[in-house]
C-alpha cells in the first residue's frame, strides 16, 4: 500500500491528476501505513476495585450505557479476547477486549457493581476526521462549495440537459445489480453502487446513511480514484461510440439566463427535490444552499468562503482521512478488488448512458447536440466537462463545448444525489 500511495503521488505531482483530490488521499494512504495508530479509535478502559484492567472498550457510550448496549445488541466473539456488540442490522456497536483472565461477562458484572474506574484513551489524529466523514459534515460541506463555485446558467439555458445528467446514472443501476450478483447485501450494494456517479462525497454520504462503514474507505478511494482518473477512463468510450462527424458538431450559443432565473432555480430545485426525497437535502439543500451565495450578490463573503478557504480545508480533511482508511489489512481483500471493479463498471456504464442518449438527442434536434456532452452527466464537476472540452477540440480546435458539457455535468450532480436519496427511501433511511 505505501507503493500505492506512491503511485497515486507521482499521478498527481508529475502528471497533474487531480492534485487536490489525489494529493491528501495519497499521503493519508502513506500514513496509516506507516504509522497505523494514526487512525486508531479511541477507547475505554475499565479497572475494578483491586486496580486490575477488565477490558478495554471501543465505545462512544460509557458506564450504564455501556451496560445497556450490552444487554440490547448481540454479543458476537471474534476471538479469545475480543468480543463485538452486533444491532440488528448488522452494525458493530462495540468492540471489547478483555485482559487475560476476564470475559465481556465479567464486564458486564463490573458495570452493574458500579464497582469501577474509567480511563479514556484518545484516538488518533486522522481518526477524528474520518468521524466527519461518518456523520456526513464534510460530504455536505464539500457540496456547499461546489454550488458556489458552480455556474448553473448552462443548465438552466439548456434544460434538457437534465436528461443526460439523468442517462449517465445509468452505470448506478447497472453496478448495484452487480454488486448483489456477487454476493452483496441490498444496502452494501447500494452504498458501492453510488460510485457509478463519479461523485466522492455522496459515496461517502450514501454508505454513511446505510449503515456502511467497513466498507466506506474502499468506496471513498474508489470513487475519488475515478473522479481523479476521469481523463484517463472517459476518452475511449466517447470515441468509440460516437463518429467523427458527431465529434465536429458546433453547438450554438446558449441563451443569456437573467438574475432572476439564476435565485430562484436553486430555491425551485430544493423545494422539489426536498419534497420529493426529504433524505437528499444534506447534499441537494448544501448545493443549492452554495449557489445561492453565488447567485443572490448579497453575500458574497459567504460565497467567497464556500467555494475557497471552507473548501480547500474540507478536501485536507476528507481527503487525507479517506486516504487514511487504506491500511493493508483493511484494504487488500476479496471485496475491496469487487468494489474497484464494479467502480470501474459502473462509471463506464455512467459515461455510455450519456454518451448514447447524447446521441438520441442529436438525432432528434437534426444534428444540433454533440453527444460528447452527455459523458459529462457524470457528476466529476467539472472534470467531466473539460473532458469533454478536450475532445472534442482534437477533431475540431475551433470547437468550444465547455459551457455546453456543463449542463449535463451539473445536472449529473443532482442526479446522483437523487440516486442516493431513492436507495435511502427504499432502504427506510
Amino acid at each position: 500500500m505505501i507503493l500505492v500511495a506512491c503511485v497515486f503521488l507521482f499521478l498527481a505531482i508529475a502528471k497533474g491528476f487531480e492534485p487536490l483530490l489525489l494529493v491528501p488521499i495519497a499521503f493519508g494512504m502513506l500514513l496509516v501505513n506507516i504509522y497505523p495508530t494514526i487512525m486508531d479509535n479511541p477507547t475505554t478502559t475499565y479497572t475494578n476495585a483491586e486496580g486490575n484492567t477488565v477490558a478495554t472498550v471501543d465505545y462512544e457510550g460509557e458506564g450504564l450505557d455501556l451496560l445497556c448496549a450490552m444487554n440490547a445488541n448481540e454479543i458476537v466473539p471474534v476471538s479469545d479476547n475480543e468480543t463485538q456488540l452486533v444491532d440488528a442490522s448488522g452494525v458493530v456497536v462495540a468492540t471489547i477486549t478483555s485482559a487475560e483472565g476476564y470475559t465481556a461477562g465479567d464486564l458486564a458484572y463490573l458495570l452493574a457493581s458500579g464497582s469501577y474506574t474509567m480511563t479514556s484513551n484518545a484516538g488518533g489524529l486522522l481518526h477524528y476526521f474520518y468521524i466527519l466523514d461518518e456523520w456526513s459534515i464534510l460530504p455536505s460541506l464539500i457540496f456547499m462549495g461546489v454550488g458556489a463555485m458552480t455556474d448553473f446558467a448552462p443548465l438552466i439555458a439548456n434544460p434538457v440537459s437534465f436528461l443526460m445528467g439523468a442517462a449517465a446514472q445509468l452505470g448506478i443501476y447497472v453496478a448495484y445489480f452487480l454488486a448483489m450478483a456477487c454476493g452483496f447485501n441490498g444496502m452494501a450494494a447500494a452504498a458501492i453502487s453510488i460510485i457509478g456517479g463519479a461523485d466522492g462525497p455522496t459515496s461517502i454520504f450514501l454508505a454513511s446513511k446505510l449503515h456502511q462503514n467497513e466498507l466506506l474507505g474502499p468506496i471513498a478511494v474508489a470513487a475519488y480514484s475515478y473522479m481523479a482518473l476521469v481523463p484517463l477512463i472517459q476518452p475511449p468510450i466517447m470515441k468509440a461510440f460516437t463518429s467523427d462527424k458527431e465529434k465536429k458538431i458546433k453547438m450554438g450559443q446558449l441563451r443569456p439566463v437573467s438574475k432572476l432565473e439564476r435565485i430562484l432555480f436553486p430555491i425551485v430545485i430544493t423545494i422539489v427535490v426536498c419534497m420529493i426525497l426529504p433524505s437528499t437535502a444534506p447534499l441537494v439543500g448544501m448545493l443549492m444552499l452554495g449557489n445561492l451565495f453565488r447567485e443572490s450578490g448579497v453575500v458574497r463573503q459567504l460565497q467567497e468562503t464556500a467555494s475557497n478557504a471552507l473548501m480547500y480545508i474540507v478536501v485536507i480533511l476528507l481527503g487525507t482521512s479517506v486516504g487514511a482508511t487504506t491500511s493493508a489489512e483493511a484494504f487488500l481483500k476479496t471485496d475491496t478488488l469487487i468494489i474497484v471493479v464494479c467502480g470501474l463498471v459502473a462509471f463506464m456504464f455512467g459515461t455510455f448512458g450519456g454518451v448514447m442518449l447524447g446521441k438520441l438527442l442529436c438525432k432528434l434536434t437534426g444534428g444540433k447536440i454533440n453527444p460528447l456532452i452527455g459523458s459529462a452527466g457524470v457528476s466529476a464537476v467539472p472534470m467531466a466537462a473539460r473532458v469533454s472540452q478536450k475532445v472534442g477540440s482534437e477533431y475540431d480546435p475551433t470547437n468550444f463545448l465547455l459551457m455546453h458539457a456543463m449542463g449535463p455535468n451539473v445536472a449529473g450532480v443532482i442526479g446522483t444525489a437523487v440516486a442516493a436519496g431513492t436507495f435511502m427511501a427504499i432502504f427506510g433511511v
